[in-house]
């Protein structure tokens, strides 16, 4: 894969869980474990993202 679909697909992941984070929140009875999990790896993919883009720039 190369890292432009690297990227891509992981632009995709991010947006798929800032939904699902979305989703939750926007109940009362959100489990607060899911909500930190999701988060966590919202930001894992943020991450990953940023160094990859920084080595095709």
């Amino acid at each position: 894969m190369s890292i432009e679909n690297r990227i891509d697909a992981l632009e995709l992941r991010h947006k798929d869980l800032e939904n699902k984070l979305e989703s939750l929140l926007a109940h009362s009875s959100a489990d607060e474990d899911e909500v930190i999990a999701l988060k966590k790896q919202k930001l894992e993919v943020k991450d990953e993202l940023a160094k990859l883009q920084a080595n095709v720039s």
